[in-house]
């Protein structure tokens, strides 16, 4: 298997020959052009993991190849070779987008260094590649392999179930910490009062039920990333404790009196208008500058429609595998349906859409009517008879929509069975609202809201829950 795909563009015959020679030889898959032209020929009718380009070369340079692939193909990584006098214009190509460049004369091993350290590698990372088929995703993901290779903090902005934390994950692979921990924290899912020990550690006795000394989430990321998903949701009280830390790199422990110092780079995540949030004194404003040192924002999936369909691909092979099935594939109808689609819930919500439809739909081939995307064709899809519905059911709880407070449309219908399976998952996990939130594919605050809405429709929730 080649170490990745490389387009070498240089207009030397025997210089671009020797460049392809190196880099086979280091094990990469290369195509090579003889200009500018060819190359942008070349990008529009293969998919490149890399372009190592000549910067002197008539007609289009490789400056004006640069900005062809940096609006074109923007999470393409791009090395620049030039001579001596032409650092200057190298060093403002990297600002442009550069990963790195080369001077006249170089040694092969350094060229097949910084290809090896740049290269977006088919066989390193591959199934952990997010999807950046369409224009914005493209710019998104490319800001955040730029910045990746720094320290800096970052807030990303998106809606919910968008795939933020995928874009954190991707800057913590692409960054000089990549070996080092990965530590994720929800401030939305966990409760207020145990937040500030939960990142920031404490000792024995600090509180009721500290038994034993344990340390923070900042301490467990130390060395590397810190991402604080749903940053928006902290206590405004804990902010001020949260901006200390990031400005002074140390934290102390809830009861303790030890200063920790630490390296870690935070990355932060928020589904909310900050502003507002600033305006409306529930986010400290100094935090936000804190943190927004690298915004940047994802668009939701309905923006990025060239994403859905390869999205829905990888879910279907992801989960068919867990579900130990043979692999599907998505036949024309079904694809116009995905991305007819509006999806409110984003990514998250497609991934719903892909195990319901491996769970309804046995065969090989996925059409538009198993994915059940609509309301009607959730009702017309799920049918199952009295039998297995009354075994599914959770005990004590009605099936008659009558009964749970409800009359009997389509929605109060399609919404009697959402409490069923909510109660039923609740049950499964115990009562556990974070673990339940989870398999269910929603938020823990989402869960919390339906739950209320439960009881609001005359279903005690906890009795249900308590019943064997």
């Amino acid at each position: 298997m080649h170490k990745g795909k490389l387009l070498v563009v240089e207009d030397d015959a025997d210089l671009r020959e020797a460049l392809v020679d190196t880099l086979e030889l280091a094990g990469y898959d290369v195509k090579d052009a003889d200009c500018g032209e060819s190359a942008i020929v070349r990008l529009a009718q293969e998919s490149f993991d890399m372009v190592v380009s000549d910067v002197n070369m008539p007609g289009i340079d490789g400056h004006q190849l640069l900005e062809h692939v940096a609006v074109k193909y923007p999470g393409l990584s791009f090395l620049l070779i030039t001579a001596y006098g032409s650092i200057s214009n190298a060093v403002d190509a990297m600002r442009q987008g550069a990963v790195d460049y080369l001077v006249k004369p170089f040694e092969p091993e350094k060229l097949v260094e910084l290809v090896d350290k740049y290269c977006q590698s088919v066989g390193v990372l591959q199934s952990d590649e997010p999807i950046m088929v369409s224009e914005k995703s493209r710019h998104a993901f490319a800001l955040a392999k730029r910045v990746a290779v720094t320290d800096s903090t970052v807030l990303i902005a998106g809606e919910s179930g968008s795939g933020k934390e995928v874009i954190a994950q991707y800057i913590h692979r692409h960054s000089q910490r990549a070996d080092k921990p990965f530590v994720a924290i929800n401030c939305a899912a966990i409760p207020e009062t145990m937040l500030e020990a939960t990142l920031f550690g404490h000792e024995k006795g600090a509180f009721t039920g500290a038994h034993s000394s344990a340390p923070g989430k900042f301490e467990q990321a130390n060395g590397g990333t810190l991402l604080l998903d749903e940053i928006s949701e902290m206590a405004i009280d804990l902010q001020s404790k949260l901006l200390r830390v990031l400005q002074e790199q140390e934290v102390e422990r809830v009861g303790g009196r030890k200063i920790i110092k630490l390296d870690v780079r935070v990355i932060a995540t928020t589904n909310r208008n900050m502003r507002e949030y600033i305006s409306e004194g529930r986010f400290r404003e100094d935090l936000y500058y804190r943190l927004n040192v690298f915004p940047v924002t994802l668009a939701p999936l309905r923006e990025r429609v060239g994403d859905i369909v390869p999205l829905a691909e990888k879910l279907f092979a992801k989960h068919a595998l867990k579900m130990n099935r043979s692999a599907v594939s998505l036949a024309l109808d079904a694809k116009q349906a995905l991305e007819s689609y509006s999806w409110p819930g984003n990514v998250r919500e497609l991934e719903n859409v892909v195990q319901r439809a491996l769970i309804l739909q046995m065969g090989a081939i996925v059409e538009a009517a198993d994915l059940c995307i609509e309301p009607a064709a959730v009702a017309d899809n799920i049918c199952l008879d009295s039998e297995v519905a009354a075994a599914s059911e959770p005990a004590g709880f009605s099936a008659n929509p009558e009964a749970a407070g409800v009359t009997g449309t389509l929605g109060d219908d399609l919404q009697v069975k959402e409490f069923q399976m909510i109660i039923a998952v609740l049950k499964e996990c115990r009562g556990r609202k974070n673990r339940a939130a989870e398999k269910l594919g929603i938020s823990p605050r989402t869960l919390r809201y339906k739950m209320a809405k439960m009881r609001d429709n005359g279903i005690d929730v906890e009795r249900e829950i308590e019943i064997a």
